[in-house]
């Protein structure tokens, strides 16, 4: 017998709100299981909602996800899916590390602002 979850212990185990799980429903990526105006989870929604989550705090996009999700659905299914993760999370990894290399170089840039600023306060006699 599959185990079923209300809208209110995922809401509660994942930390999210209804309307999270709600736009994930109207976005296609979950599809709970509806007994009148109840939706009731199988454990297997709740796995993917859990990867939805994961997905997010690294970056992905709900389209991203979408196209992972779908990727394992249909063929080529789960090699598929996994080719097509690893591409997606080597693309978020340089992308991270284009934004670091950016960081660094704005940091660079404000230390030489700082420092001529503070060689013109010197110039102009005022103490820092």
């Amino acid at each position: 017998m599959d185990k079923y979850y209300t809208i209110t212990e995922l809401t509660r185990e994942f930390g999210i709100s209804t309307r999270t799980l709600r736009f994930y429903e109207d976005e296609g990526l979950i599809h709970p299981e509806r007994r009148g105006r109840t939706r009731l989870f199988r454990s297997a929604d709740r796995r993917l909602i859990q990867e939805i989550l994961r997905g997010r705090r690294i970056g992905f996009t709900i389209a991203e996800i979408r196209e992972i999700i779908q990727v394992y659905r249909d063929p080529p299914g789960e090699a598929g899916q996994l080719r097509l993760l690893m591409r997606k999370v080597e693309e978020k990894r340089e992308s991270l590390r284009q934004k670091r290399r950016d960081i660094e170089e704005t940091l660079i840039e404000l230390d030489n602002i700082e420092e001529s600023c503070l060689n013109r306060l010197a110039e102009i006699g005022v103490n820092t």
